[in-house]
């Protein structure tokens, strides 16, 4: 069974920062996409940012503040968030497109949650 397990979440002033991590574990054959949702209560999940082996794609609202990287450390995910802002409040969801051993899996975290408040 694959699992993503998120950290990182928490409680920051604006302007701040914080850092949240994924971690994947399982049967993982190959991760071939990994991204970072998030969502409010009574609003769609959107995407924040996504890498993959084409590149990086991020959410308007989050460019130049929010960084995502998977560095060479075994299924591994980050999300550098900085400049922090009350909009960016909201439930923060791991995901990823696995190649295990019996075929694809479209995989989601449990959510961590980060509150921007003074």
């Amino acid at each position: 069974q694959v699992q993503l397990v998120e950290s990182g979440g928490g409680l920051v002033q604006p302007g701040g920062s914080l850092r949240l991590s994924c971690a994947a574990s399982g049967n993982i054959e190959r991760i071939t996409a990994m991204g970072w949702y998030r969502q409010v209560p009574g609003k769609k999940r959107e995407l924040v940012a996504d890498i993959r082996d084409t590149g990086e794609t991020y959410a308007d609202s989050v460019k130049g503040r929010f960084t995502i990287s998977r560095p060479n450390v075994k299924n591994m995910l980050y999300l550098e968030m900085n400049s922090l802002e009350f909009e960016d409040t909201a439930d923060y969801y791991c995901h990823a497109f696995i190649q295990d051993l019996l075929g694809y899996l479209e995989v989601w975290g449990q959510g961590t949650l980060v509150t921007v408040s003074s």
